[in-house]
């Protein structure tokens, strides 16, 4: 059962010779705007599997001397896979640790507690689960009095020196291109040290705590000049998010604003990507700038926008200078002029628009994105929380349904975790006082209601997971939510379903791998169905995000499904949540709203009330769901005017998956 099929989503857009060119020559050419090595992979475990080889065979060369490996590593999730891999080798491979020196290179500085998270996860990931000597694994402390921390971190530095220093270091980008707790305006000379962790630090730290407010101040770190001085540097970054990090740190000058771009002056450091975070290189995204193309379609569409972007101008007043003027002379040659391929891509955005999300019965489907048989359709709205239907995709959703389709609505996650303490004791006070009038004689009850209590308001330490019962009651506050969404909309209730996909029930942060007993579920739903049209959450910027899992599990089933007749009848159209937005140039149904319309969507947002500002995990973006989706949607609008296409209050925009054939 393939589990990871969202990776192969991008190479729909990138052919193979811009990533693995087939001999030094190409690369050398394709890479000209490169400064730092970049190693691009087809996904993240492919990454991954590659950068343990090479620490393995660091380790075996070691051993072979009867000398140490000094390896510096973090607790940090972006390298789990790594690390996971890393255990594989240990136990069927019999890579043995017992040579290595782990030194961790960040720690959360936490003075009145004594967990040390970065060291913890460390340990989970990797650690427990191989030979390594107790004694070999140093970690900066995060509770030494502050003031002795100076004299602390130089002893940390003069014990890496004295093991032999860094034989290789593994770290993650950090969005702003930051290098393990370095970030913006960190100085090239810098070495261990106490830092001030800024906002976005603080943001990406969320994943440890929950919730930006629990996140230290500050913490402990290597510096600039302390992973210099390795011997190797891996510099890691996945998903589509780090992109922006990933061009400026390979691509742009020195700075200390990006503090990534000092590599450019190490001998031996190297950057390993998996297809979405490479996307802001050149070679990627704008290859025409090194090499020549083969013009699809898509890729024409993407230059012209990259074009008009540039220059500030719409699609129709772009010239032959200007196409000169900026590496697009092959479209001229393929074309004869500018006016016919701006006329080509106006059409072909022109064309993404429709009001008619489910096809438009009885109409001249030609140049339509949906067909407009058979009508009405079969469709499933596949929601990895139980808000992201409306805060997604509010608008088409009231589209399929006021348009007469037969619309199930497939909640994947109970989203119990994500319901604040606040809103679960109104809640069950409210049953308390329900019981009190028509139920009081039910102590059975009220025992039960005074034991949530008592956990919530007494026992409940930070960090402490919620019991059964609790977790059944916000399970339940948001399926309740869902429902009231649904009857905003107008779908129909009886055609809502509720997964529960086993992967996150776990009620803590960490969820379970996807498994076959996610997939099964889907598939049976897909059977009960025989959907005509299928919308799942294409979010792909995390790779251990909910959404990527449940969007795994939705295409797993359909992979499995393969050669089933109503399969060839059945199209998938992707959205995206509440943070990001298609690049325009890969979407391919933009449905647009009214200001009426859009307010509507707003509505139907604010029916899930316990995520609005006391929500535990609203992410690092301080907009609530509904001001993030309209800011999303009026900007997809702002492009195509901008582009010279009519002038919307918003846009709600699709991409189609094409099932992977065998």
């Amino acid at each position: 059962m393939k589990f990871n099929l969202s990776s192969k989503i991008v190479l729909n857009t990138v052919p193979k010779q811009f990533y693995k060119p087939e001999n030094e020559y190409e690369l050398s050419v394709l890479t000209r705007y490169e400064k730092i090595p970049t190693h691009i992979f087809e996904s993240q475990v492919e990454a991954s599997i590659g950068i343990a080889n090479t620490i393995a065979e660091g380790i075996k060369s070691k051993q072979q001397l009867n000398e140490v490996f000094v390896l510096g590593l973090c607790g940090d999730y972006a390298l789990q896979t790594i690390y996971s891999e890393l255990v594989r080798k240990h136990k069927e491979e019999g890579l043995s640790f017992e040579n290595v020196i782990v030194f961790n290179t960040y720690e959360f500085y936490q003075p009145q507690n004594q967990t040390l998270v970065c060291l913890s996860l460390l340990n989970e990931l990797l650690l427990d689960q191989v030979d390594i000597k107790k004694s070999n694994v140093h970690s900066p402390e995060g509770n030494i009095p502050k003031e002795e921390i100076l004299d602390y971190c130089k002893n940390y530095e003069r014990l890496i020196k004295e093991k032999g220093g860094l034989d290789y270091i593994l770290v993650n980008l950090s969005q702003g291109g930051g290098v393990g707790l370095n970030f913006s305006g960190a100085s090239i000379n810098s070495s261990t040290r106490l830092v001030l962790l800024n906002l976005q630090a603080r943001k990406e730290a969320i994943n440890f705590f929950g919730t930006i407010e629990k996140v230290p101040s500050s913490a402990i770190t290597l510096g600039i000049s302390s992973l210099m001085k390795s011997k190797e540097i891996a510099l890691v970054a996945w998903g589509e998010d780090k992109s922006k990090s990933v061009y400026e740190s390979v691509e742009g000058s020195i700075t200390d604003t990006v503090p990534a771009t000092c590599l450019q002056n190490h001998s031996n450091a190297s950057i390993y990507t998996d297809l979405s975070a490479a996307y802001g290189l050149t070679r990627i995204n704008r290859p025409w700038l090194v090499s020549s193309c083969n013009w699809t379609n898509k890729l024409i569409r993407r230059a012209i926008v990259w074009l008009c972007e540039k220059l500030d101008k719409p699609i129709l007043k772009l010239t032959n200078k200007d196409y000169q003027d900026h590496g697009l002379e092959e479209l001229l040659s393929l074309y004869n002029s500018a006016y016919n391929v701006n006329i080509k891509v106006f059409n072909d955005l022109q064309h993404t628009i429709t009001g008619w999300p489910g096809g438009k019965p009885n109409a001249d489907d030609t140049n339509r994105p949906e067909r407009s048989e058979p009508y009405p359709k079969r469709i499933i709205l596949f929601s990895p929380h139980p808000d992201d239907d409306v805060i997604s995709m509010g608008g088409t959703f009231r589209r399929l349904v006021e348009q007469g389709h037969d619309v199930h609505v497939a909640y994947q996650t109970s989203g119990n975790i994500a319901v604040g303490d606040e809103d679960l004791i109104r809640y069950v006070s409210l049953l308390e006082d329900v019981r009190k009038k028509y139920d009081s004689e039910n102590i059975a009850l009220q025992k039960k209601y005074e034991e949530i209590l008592n956990y919530v308001l007494h026992e409940k330490k930070e960090g402490d997971s919620d019991t059964p019962d609790i977790l059944f009651i916000k399970g339940h506050i948001r399926r309740q939510e869902a429902l009231n969404g649904c009857r905003y909309v107008g779908a129909d209730l009886n055609k809502a379903k509720f997964l529960d996909l086993p992967f996150y029930e776990t009620g803590k942060i960490k969820k379970n791998p996807i498994s076959e007993a996610d997939v099964k579920i889907i598939k049976n739903l897909l059977q009960e169905v025989k959907p005509h049209q299928v919308f799942v959450a294409g979010d792909l910027a995390d790779p251990h995000g909910t959404h990527k899992v449940c969007l795994d599990a939705i295409l797993a089933a359909f992979d499995e499904l393969k050669g089933e007749e109503w399969l060839n009848d059945c199209r998938i159209w992707m959205y995206r949540g509440a943070w990001q937005e298609w690049e325009i140039e890969h979407i391919e149904m933009a449905v647009p709203m009214s200001p009426e319309e859009l307010r509507f969507k707003r509505n139907a947002i604010l029916k899930h009330q316990s995520q609005m500002e006391n929500a535990p995990f609203l992410g690092s973006d301080e907009r609530l769901f509904w001001q993030r989706s309209e800011e999303r949607n009026r900007t997809t609008a702002e492009k195509y005017h901008q582009l010279g296409l009519a002038s919307y209050e918003a846009i709600e925009a699709f991409v189609e998956y094409k099932l992977l054939q065998h």
